[in-house]
């Protein structure tokens, strides 16, 4: 691996902490960005100080030959931004070339969300197992209800320990992206939920004789549930409700929020309570909020 990306990626990891997932992606748009310099210069030797916005566009143009989207060539662009930000920042280059470089325009894409009425139904069937008490019945009755009521990430879901809950204050601390923490609140369904939950939970410990295992969400082995069975799970519940099709365990993320705005929720607020670094970020919620109003303004005025 290229010396400077080595070191670019010891910082990513040790100062900035971020997650190894992103560690992955930065690891392999560099890469790419590597191969592609390779080829472009003939297979001679290159430095990062002698590489100008027009060979960036031609990188660009190779990801597009390669049948890349204009969504991961944007990811591409915007993990090189930050690397030659890095190297202007340790003085291995004069100048940064992405200052001037143009980042393909994206379409805008308005999340998916469930309505209420679907979200109402997702929630009976849940209800209805969890009062089985069984570990895994309340168990996904606590995944639907801290999606849904608190807003979490699925990693940030997954990623939770007993001792980030709060349920005498009704709130929790999650570890969002970039390894930072932030409190969310409890609804009442959820701290009921959790309640009930955490019995079992612990039932299910004695009876296989762990005592070490910190995770909320656990499995049947009584080990931290994995991202991939939170998703099955939830897209079980969906399914099973009838909810509608293209709905993910994030488009309860994106219904929490456009239903809080739906009512009148402070954009700064809800923006907090995602753990958004910027208000941009949120604010295509607001257009999920335009869009129905206009669908109610369409369907209910006599001249429209």
């Amino acid at each position: 691996m290229d010396v400077d990306v080595a070191r670019f990626l010891r910082y990513l990891e040790h100062e900035r902490r971020l997650s190894p997932r992103t560690l992955v992606s930065y690891r392999k748009d560099l890469t790419d960005l590597c191969a592609f310099l390779d080829e472009h210069q003939g297979g001679g030797t290159w430095e990062w100080s002698g590489i100008d916005r027009l060979d960036l566009r031609s990188f660009m143009g190779w990801c597009g030959r390669k049948g890349l989207g204009r969504r991961t060539v944007a990811r591409k662009i915007s993990a090189i931004r930050s690397f030659y930000r890095f190297l202007n920042l340790e003085e291995r280059i004069p100048v940064d070339p992405t200052r001037a470089l143009r980042t393909p325009k994206l379409p805008k894409k308005l999340p998916a969300y469930a309505s209420e009425a679907d979200l109402r139904a997702v929630f009976a069937i849940a209800e209805s197992r969890a009062a089985a008490n069984t570990p895994a019945g309340t168990r996904n009755l606590v995944i639907l209800e801290l999606l849904y009521g608190s807003g979490l990430r699925l990693a940030e879901l997954q990623g939770l320990d007993v001792s980030d809950l709060d349920l005498r204050r009704k709130q929790l601390k999650v570890l969002g992206k970039g390894r930072k923490e932030r409190i969310v609140p409890l609804t009442g369904a959820a701290d009921r939920a959790l309640g009930r939950y955490l019995l079992r939970r612990e039932e299910l410990l004695q009876r296989l004789g762990l005592s070490d295992e910190t995770a909320v969400l656990l499995n049947p082995k009584g080990r931290r549930l994995s991202q991939r069975s939170v998703q099955k799970i939830v897209r079980r519940l969906l399914d099973d409700a009838a909810a509608g099709e293209g709905l993910t365990v994030h488009s309860l993320r994106h219904s929490f929020a456009t239903h809080l705005l739906d009512a009148g929720a402070d954009l700064m607020a809800v923006k907090e309570l995602l753990g958004h670094v910027s208000l941009s970020t949120t604010q295509i919620y607001t257009h999920t909020s335009k869009e129905r109003l206009r669908k109610v303004y369409r369907d209910a005025h006599p001249r429209s």
